[in-house]
């Protein structure tokens, strides 16, 4: 167990892309079982050598700044689908989007016709909940 430790000490760790690679990763390895072609396990296996040689580096800043490029393609992605989800789960509010600045407001169901006013630009709208 010391052996581990001394060996990880000082290493960058996990991040967001580790992440984003290990789940490319099993979902390639999954699917070289069932296609079975050598392209398919090469790339299952760049996966887990750019998530190996990531997580054991000892070069962080150029570590972050690939974690910052990697959120700065996926980040609208991942808050449009926490977003949905947010929305999918909520039963007592409706989402509405601002005409004018596209901010996501939220509104109680069930009120019949209201009219919002946008936080963030002062702009108000007629909608049903």
């Amino acid at each position: 167990m010391n052996f581990i430790q001394r060996l990880l000490y000082g290493r960058y760790g996990w991040d967001q892309l580790n992440i984003f690679l290990t789940w490319t990763a099993l979902v390639l390895s999954l699917l070289d079982l069932f296609l079975d072609t050598s392209v398919l396990y090469y790339l299952y296996f760049l996966c887990v050598a750019a998530v190996l040689f990531r997580a054991l580096s000892r070069n962080f800043t150029r570590r972050r700044a690939e974690n910052a490029k990697f959120l700065s393609l996926a980040g609208p992605v991942i808050r449009w689908v926490k977003l949905r989800r947010t929305i999918h789960r909520d039963k007592e509010h409706r989402y509405f989007k601002c005409p004018n600045c596209g901010q996501q407001l939220r509104v109680p169901r069930g009120k019949g016709k209201v009219s919002i006013t946008c936080r963030n630009c002062g702009v108000s709208f007629e909608e049903k909940t």
